[in-house]
């Protein structure tokens, strides 16, 4: 088989892997509509609360493991591989998980897209020094993700991609090398980041060559304090972070926002 037979078959296969994930997310869906008020009162009966709470450390196990990799939570992983023959009381089982995570674990279980049911683990514990809670030193990924965030922000919420990678040279982090610490940096960036959804990488539409964008992802709206990297970025610079009237008005709205829920 020529070279371009085989492309073509690899990118036919990959479509229709991903046809048949939607069509497998949709049956989720229809499935969990069609559950009935009786049937979930017939679960209840069915389960003593000693099994309920097994089932419900069983998903906080999973969902722990799956966190690990910052990569979100499908919910129809969780029925398919944890809940199964609970589903028709999965809600009451999410409402016992996300009091534990709350009590136990000092997290909070966000569904970022409510569309295909996505969740995030996020920690609801006060930052170290007043950092974001995703940038805590450890892993030297997230001070790398924190640059990009910042130039994101600073630059209204959505830049080119040559930008972050000249500002990333800039920083002797040059994503056609590999690096010592992070290895292929457009690979993390553009895979690794958008996977954990903490960027997203979007298509520039009428652009030849084709060009891309990066914006901020789900998990960085609801992870990382905008106010405080204005703070940080306000330090670099030896700046009143309200000296930028337009971000610093965004990040104390969103901060109010994110305080009231």
């Amino acid at each position: 088989m020529s070279q371009r037979k085989k492309a073509v078959s690899a990118s036919q296969n990959k479509t229709q892997r991903r046809s048949q994930v939607s069509l497998d997310e949709d049956d989720e869906d229809a499935n969990f509509s069609q559950i009935t008020s009786s049937q979930v009162q017939r679960a209840r009966e069915n389960y003593t609360s000693d099994q309920i709470d097994r089932k419900v450390a069983e998903v906080v196990q999973f969902i722990l493991i799956k966190d690990q990799k910052k990569i979100p939570i499908r919910r129809a992983d969780i029925v398919k591989h944890v809940i199964k023959e609970y589903k028709a009381i999965y809600t009451e089982i999410m409402n016992r998980l996300r009091r534990k995570f709350d009590q136990v674990f000092g997290l909070k279980l966000v569904e970022i897209d409510s569309k295909n049911h996505i969740y995030i683990l996020i920690n609801k514990l006060e930052p170290i020094h007043g950092e974001p809670v995703s940038m805590r030193p450890g892993n030297p990924k997230t001070g790398l993700l924190f640059v990009i965030l910042s130039v994101i922000f600073m630059k209204g919420g959505v830049i080119k991609e040559n930008l972050v990678w000249n500002t990333l040279k800039k920083l002797r982090v040059d994503p056609g090398e590999k690096h010592d610490e992070f290895g292929d940096v457009k690979k993390v960036v553009t895979d690794e980041f958008v996977r954990q959804k903490y960027l997203e990488y979007v298509k520039i539409p009428h652009t030849e060559p084709v060009e891309y964008e990066f914006r901020w992802g789900l998990r960085a709206e609801e992870e990382v304090s905008k106010l405080k990297l204005l703070e940080f970025v306000g330090e670099l610079f030896d700046q009143d972070p309200q000296s930028w009237t337009q971000q610093f008005r965004e990040a104390s709205a969103a901060e109010t926002s994110s305080q009231r829920s």
